[in-house]
């Protein structure tokens, strides 16, 4: 019987910032512990979930009670992964947040650490605050809130990934007049946080580190502390195994913390997220030529107001999958794991923006197939 708490570590952060690469590596590069992932991502499939299946999850397969999931909600095969796909985290908690946890606890002899990835625009404070539920807080504790910002962006002062193109619409948009800015997002997620980590700064000279390590501290406790993570911490279990294990307890001053989005609520503006104004859609297609898939890809990403693409590709002759990854006009790409036997080989890709043509955007990747799906 497990007397101690079940620590639980939240990932905030912005899209394309470095969340599900963090996870990804403390999946693949932790051992010994069993990990149970939550998972709120944009999109009609959760394609940062798809991509976490390929790491090592220690729930043994038939743990979990079966049952009905909760409205939006998916499960792993091995109740592992749970996804919680009707929107953001943070405007869903007790319809959905707080079925999962209770899964958990039934399960909570069987598990050793809950990683929690919000979605790109969510807050943190509200799903902390769930933390302290009879149903929750008697066996789970959040071990630490860890914002992960993209360093080139917020060095820039965009704060995220094709800020300029956003922000252009909330000021044409008379109705967004209470939405929040992605600089109040930032400034909300960075107030609940235990630790910040700024990815990529192998892309930052030195005196843009000083400049995003500067806005950071103007906005958190001194007691927070700002690392400066690079790829090759996703390879790196003795620093990964660091991040859990922090014991920050965070639920119990949550209610404390001032934030923008309480703020205007306190003053009766309109409750309005900001990601409710996105388009989200799924592109599927079969095989595919992996230099042609980008090339037409990195078009659409000039062509279109594209923030976010992500998805993964099957690629002909070669066994193993394609993962697909875009922020602004940024494309990379790399293998990951092998296709399974049993798994058909198609591409899918989950591309998020505003005002996109699903058709368009479909045909314009589709010439790209070499084998279209069966």
């Amino acid at each position: 019987m497990k007397l101690n708490k079940i620590p639980a570590t939240v990932v905030t952060g912005f899209l394309g910032s470095g969340k599900t690469t963090l996870l990804a590596g403390i999946l693949r590069q932790i051992t010994g512990k069993r990990i149970a992932v939550i998972v709120n991502e944009f999109g009609e499939q959760d394609i940062d979930s798809s991509l976490l299946r390929g790491c090592a999850i220690g729930c043994e397969d038939g743990a979990e009670e079966q049952g009905a999931t909760a409205p939006g909600m998916k499960k792993d095969e091995d109740g592992s992964i749970f996804e919680l796909a009707n929107g953001c985290i943070c405007c869903t908690v007790e319809e959905e947040f707080l079925p999962v946890m209770k899964k958990l606890v039934a399960r909570r002899d069987d598990i050793d650490h809950i990683l929690i990835e919000t979605s790109g625009l969510a807050l943190p404070k509200p799903l902390v605050q769930a933390f302290n539920w009879p149903e929750v807080r008697q066996h789970c504790t959040v071990d630490a809130i860890i914002t992960v910002v993209d360093g080139p962006a917020v060095a820039a002062g965009r704060y995220a990934s094709n800020v300029e193109q956003v922000e252009a619409q909330r000021r044409a948009d008379d109705s967004l007049d209470h939405d929040p800015s992605l600089r109040e997002l930032l400034d909300d997620q960075l107030s609940a946080a235990d630790l910040v980590l700024v990815s990529k700064s192998d892309l930052l000279t030195a005196d843009e580190k000083q400049r995003v390590e500067a806005l950071i501290e103007a906005r958190v406790p001194k007691a927070v502390r700002t690392l400066f993570i690079d790829p090759s911490l996703a390879d790196d279990p003795a620093r990964l195994e660091a991040l859990m294990g922090i014991g920050a307890a965070s639920e119990a001053g949550i209610d404390r913390i001032d934030n923008h989005h309480d703020r205007h609520h306190a003053e009766g503006a309109h409750h309005d997220h900001a990601h409710d104004h996105f388009d989200g859609m799924v592109i599927r297609l079969g095989e595919v030529d992996a230099e042609a898939l980008e090339t037409r890809l990195a078009a659409l990403l000039k062509a279109h107001e594209i923030y976010r693409a992500k998805g993964f590709a099957a690629i002909p002759d070669k066994p193993m999958r394609r993962v697909i990854q875009a922020v602004g006009e940024r494309l990379d790409g790399y293998y990951d794991r092998l296709w399974a036997q049993d798994e058909p080989r198609h591409t899918e890709l989950v591309i998020i923006g505003r005002r996109l043509d699903r058709e368009a955007l479909h045909a314009a990747l589709a010439g790209a197939e070499t084998v279209t799906p069966a």
